[in-house]
This record gives C-alpha cells, sequence and structure tokens, in this order.
C-alpha cells in the first residue's frame, strides 16, 4: 500500500495560526493536530477536510499531500518515546508540559544522547528571563540571541552534521520559527524541538502549530515521579503512520496503548474500592498495565549525579521484546516492583 501523510512543513509555513484558522474553516483544532501527527491516518480522512486545509493553505489538494516518501526514525534508547512517539527525522517535535513535569529534563537527556552520535545542536536563546534553560545547555554547541546567529549557525553546521535545533514557544508564536525553517529546508538536515518554558501550551489546542512529533507530559505520571513522564496515549508522532513502521512495532505499540487506556480505566476502581469489584480478567490487566506503566519509567545518563543510578539505553528491538513480554503475560509472575527504574528486564 502507498504510503501517504500530510505535508506538515508546506501547512506550517503557509498557516502559522492554524488554530485559528483551523476554527475559521468548522476544522477542530484536534483534529487537525491528530492528522499532522499521524495519530488520524490521511486515507481515513473526509475529503472535505483535506480541501479546507488545502484553501488555507492556498495549495491543491495534492500539493498537501506527500505520497511514498517514509518518515525517517531517530532512535533514543528511550522507551517510553521509541514506543509511543518516536522522534521523527528532519520533522518538528513539541513538547507540551506545565514546569516541573521534567520536560527540560528529557531535553537534556535527548541532546546528551544525539551528541554521541554526531549531531551539532544550536539552540535559539528564549525571550525574557529563564535560568531553568543552563539545565540543558551542558551538550549545546552554541546559543544564539538573534534568528539571524541561529541560520547561520545551523547552516553552517549542517555542512558536517546533522542539526538539532531548539527554540523556545516564543519564537513560534512571533513566526521567526517557520521563516527560519524556509530559509534552511533543502539546505540543510535539521530536526527541530519546541518547548514552552512558561508552561501555557498545555491549555490550548495546536499550540506550536504543525507537528510531527507531539510529546504531551502527564501530570499524574509526573506527581508519581514515574519519568520521564510522557503521556504513552496522548503523545504520537507522523513516525507512527502505518507504511513508516514494521508490522512488529506497530503492533506492539497498538497493544501496548490498547492496554494502558484499560489500565487507566480500571485504576479509578481500585483506587476507590480496591481490586475486589474487578473479575478475573480486569484484575489480570490492571496488573500487566500497572508492570507496563513502570517499565517504561527509566534512569537518565544526566540525572545520575542527582539520583545516583546509573542511566540506561535500551535498544528498540529489545524494548518491543520486553512490552510484548509484558502485554501477552509472560511476566506475570514477577512483581511490579521489579519493573520501576530499570533498563531492559535481562
Amino acid at each position: 500500500m502507498e504510503s501517504i501523510h500530510l505535508n506538515v512543513a508546506l501547512l506550517r509555513r503557509r498557516v502559522p495560526n492554524l488554530t485559528k484558522a483551523a476554527r475559521s474553516v468548522g476544522l477542530r483544532p484536534a483534529t487537525v493536530s491528530n492528522l499532522c501527527t499521524g495519530k488520524i491516518a490521511l486515507g481515513r480522512t473526509e475529503v472535505r477536510t483535506l480541501v479546507a486545509l488545502a484553501s488555507l493553505a492556498e495549495c491543491s489538494v495534492d500539493e498537501l499531500i506527500i505520497r511514498g516518501e517514509k518518515f525517517e526514525m531517530i532512535e533514543t534508547g528511550i522507551k517510553t518515546i521509541d514506543l509511543f512517539a518516536p522522534l521523527a527525522k528532519g520533522g518538528t517535535a513539541g513538547l507540551v508540559a506545565r514546569p516541573g513535569m521534567g520536560q527540560l529534563v528529557v531535553l537534556a537527556e535527548i541532546f546528551h544522547r544525539l551528541k554521541k552520535e554526531g549531531y551539532s545542536i544550536v539552540m535559539l536563546q528564549p525571550e525574557g528571563d529563564h535560568p531553568e534553560i543552563s539545565d540543558i545547555t551542558a551538550d549545546v554547541d552554541s546559543v544564539h540571541l538573534t534568528i539571524n546567529e541561529a541560520e547561520k549557525a545551523v547552516i553552517q553546521a549542517a555542512k558536517t552534521h546533522e542539526v538539532i535545533f531548539v527554540s523556545d514557544r516564543s519564537h513560534v508564536q512571533n513566526g521567526s520559527i517557520y521563516q527560519l525553517q524556509e530559509k534552511w529546508a533543502g539546505e540543510a538536515s535539521v530536526t527541530t524541538f519546541l518547548v514552552d518554558l512558561k508552561g501555557e501550551a498545555v491549555d490550548e489546542d495546536l499550540p506550536y502549530g504543525p507537528l510531527e512529533t507531539l510529546w504531551q507530559f502527564d501530570m499524574d505520571l509526573s506527581a508519581r515521579h514515574m519519568y520521564p513522564a510522557i503521556h504513552p496515549i496522548y503523545s504520537t508522532s507522523s513516525v507512527l503512520e502505518g507504511a513508516n513502521l514494521d508490522q512488529e512495532h506497530f503492533s506492539t505499540q497498538q497493544k501496548a496503548q490498547k492496554l494502558l487506556r484499560r489500565y487507566r480505566e480500571l485504576k479509578s476502581i481500585v483506587r476507590a474500592s480496591g481490586m475486589e469489584p474487578l473479575s478475573d480478567t480486569d484484575a489480570q490487566l490492571f496488573k500487566r498495565g500497572e508492570k507496563l506503566e513502570s517499565y517504561l519509567t527509566q534512569p537518565f545518563f544526566v540525572a545520575e549525579a542527582f539520583t545516583g543510578v546509573k542511566g540506561t539505553h535500551v535498544p528498540m528491538k529489545k524494548m518491543l521484546t520486553d512490552v510484548r513480554k509484558i502485554t501477552d503475560g509472560g511476566y506475570d509472575h514477577k512483581g511490579v516492583e521489579e519493573f520501576a527504574m530499570v533498563g531492559s528486564l535481562d
């Protein structure tokens, strides 16, 4: 089957304020966001939705659809990211979280890992006073005060390296990031990270405009110190479109999400009344979901000095094997405490 997906880069360039524009033509921003990240398959989208988006971008429907190309995944070795919301190489990833939920730690860890893979990391200084930004600059090659400086640094670095570019949401709101991406389009291989240091993006639809990857952080996981606190249901990526993943990854991801959805439904019952009201089947699903949720926590290299726990890198194939074994009941005999803050299940 031919791979088709939305031309997110075109939408990003042509319709900077996509939330307002989508509503103006009767489209739900959440629907547009899910189309951009691939959570809603393009092949199942109503024609009127595509026509409305094409109208906003002032292009034809054919221009809005990319055929045959596949998104390449950047494997991070971070279990919950690689399973539920893989990083799309050359795409734009947005982090949605309130302060204190661990988004900067995740960014610092990503930079630390990709630096070892030979990536060059360029940052655009956020507007305003944000001392916490120092937490993520250890592996950043250069920090720039202006758009022009950042553009020159990215293009120069791209001559010899794959490039990671990071910016705060303030530069997205004024449209400067879209202009920057348009300038280096075709000249450089750049994967962009957008972060919201003020924590306002949580309350908005499409806070960054169209994205290839969305990492939504979960308050419940964060409150229970289950890091990285990335939501396994709401986080998503265009890499997850069926044609981009091998069948093993796709089926494992779908089965894991189904289990965690049911686990989260049952958790409210267990909190209120204990395990007694659950049927044997639901009790089994609850315990497997609890173990999977615990397994998706992971020690980070950048946190070793604070936690005293050595960071772990889990290859994707090993992670998929572990997840399948948990969902299929291969670890039903083990206690949930054996899954917390570990790497692979060797």
